[in-house]
């Protein structure tokens, strides 16, 4: 075996050990009343995580943050009810994040987007996010090669934004998931296929002049989205079980101050809340160790709420099912701070902090980053620190490539009222 393959073992076995050890302990603490109180390990797990990958540089500086940012060609992945407000026409980027980087080479994101701004009230745009996992050895039960696949995933989304008002705007997009991790293989004796699923986005934003005393042209922002509402995706013919999509509740709130019209700072924070069920504590047979069943043939819930629900009910259900009541309830909020400071809109650099509760993942980071912006080319790098537990993108640099347009016949619009 190759040191390509020894790493690459490591890391699937890495994963697996985690999960199983985060299983583990929701079982064995069963009758825990410790565990009531949001005291053990209780992560939620959805399927096709890599939608909450952010994938630009920029929000990846900033602690991941992008909800009420000012508008980008990124904008797709965050708010795009953004876009209304951008002051360029058109615009594109392109981003790419290596993943897992310190233990192999050919595991990355590749996200694509653009827009275009049609008059002063509409926008569209669009977005594909493409995740590959390299190549991976497929082993049959006696260990001999099967075959050697290349599992991808990826995501293709379209948005509409119009503005409501002068100050706020709404976005719909729709998306289709495409997650293929097995290629087909069999996995404990059954037949695998690729996971489809339709979702949507909807988003709000705002957006207004907010002067004080100190700062003039300074801007007050604010984002609210509901990400990946969809149906429940399956990777097997024979089995009933389906996973629950990464539904997203982010809200944003930003200030962007002007000192004297070459220096801007922009400060940032932000919220996330998985729209998913928590898992409960199921009641363990102190005799055999093993979870109880009833007559129906169903777990017995030692505590909080059944997950087997439908995705509105589950939606709903996140906010109360969490076994340790509402002590495990906040530690589901992840929060986020960021910083931008930008020199006459050229020169830009920018600081983050991202935070998600010990219990809940340890996802707990600090990132930084700079970009440059000359004509309608940008050019934004970032990188992460890992301040607890190991993050896929610790130590990595992520990098985008941005184009922004401005119309030539920008006043003749402006005369026609379809620009501001």
């Amino acid at each position: 075996m190759n040191k390509q393959v020894m790493k690459r073992a490591a890391a699937v076995l890495t994963c697996i050990v985690l999960f199983t050890i985060a299983q583990v302990s929701a079982q064995s603490k069963a009758i825990d009343q410790s565990n009531l109180n949001g005291q053990d390990l209780n992560a939620i797990t959805t399927a096709v995580p890599f939608l909450t990958i952010a994938p630009d540089s920029r929000a990846g500086a900033m602690g991941d943050i992008g909800c009420a940012t000012s508008a980008d060609a990124n904008s797709q992945s965050y708010n795009p009810a953004k876009y209304v407000f951008s002051d360029n026409q058109f615009g594109f980027s392109l981003s790419y994040s290596p993943w897992l980087r310190q233990l192999v080479n050919d595991i990355n994101l590749l996200y694509l987007s653009g827009y275009w701004r049609i008059t002063d009230m509409d926008a569209i745009g669009a977005s594909l996010r493409y995740f590959s996992l390299g190549d991976i050895e497929f082993m049959d039960e006696n260990g001999q090669l099967v075959s050697t696949q290349n599992p991808n995933e990826f995501a293709i989304d379209f948005t509409y934004s119009r503005k409501l008002i002068d100050q706020l705007s709404i976005a719909i997009t729709p998306r289709f998931i495409y997650s293929n991790l097995t290629a087909g293989q069999f996995v404990g004796g059954e037949e695998t296929k690729a996971g489809l699923a339709g979702a949507a986005d909807i988003s709000l934003f705002y957006e207004q002049d907010f002067d004080v005393k100190a700062f003039e042209n300074s801007t007050l922002r604010a984002g609210l989205c509901i990400s990946n509402m969809g149906n429940k995706m399956s990777y097997s013919f024979g089995t009933l079980r389906r996973d629950f999509l990464p539904t997203n509740l982010k809200l944003g709130l930003g200030y962007e101050m002007n000192f004297d019209g070459y220096n801007k700072l922009t400060l940032n924070g932000e919220l996330n809340k998985l729209l998913v069920p928590t898992n409960p504590i199921y009641a363990i047979d102190s005799a055999t160790g093993r979870i109880i069943y009833d007559a129906a043939g169903n777990p017995v819930i030692a505590a909080g709420m059944d997950p087997d629900v439908s995705v509105p009910q589950g939606m709903i259900q996140s906010f109360y099912d969490a076994p340790g009541g509402f002590k495990e309830e906040m530690r589901e909020i992840m929060w986020a701070l960021g910083a931008e400071y930008s020199y006459r809109d050229i020169f830009f650099v920018r600081l983050g902090y991202f935070h998600e509760s010990q219990y809940k993942g340890n996802r707990q980071f600090l990132s930084v980053g700079a970009g440059i912006k000359y004509s309608v080319f940008g050019f934004d790098v970032s990188y992460l620190v890992a301040t607890k537990q190991y993050h896929p993108l610790a130590n990595t640099l992520r990098f985008s490539l941005n184009f922004d347009f401005v119309s030539a016949n920008k006043n003749e619009i402006k005369q026609q009222g379809r620009w501001n």
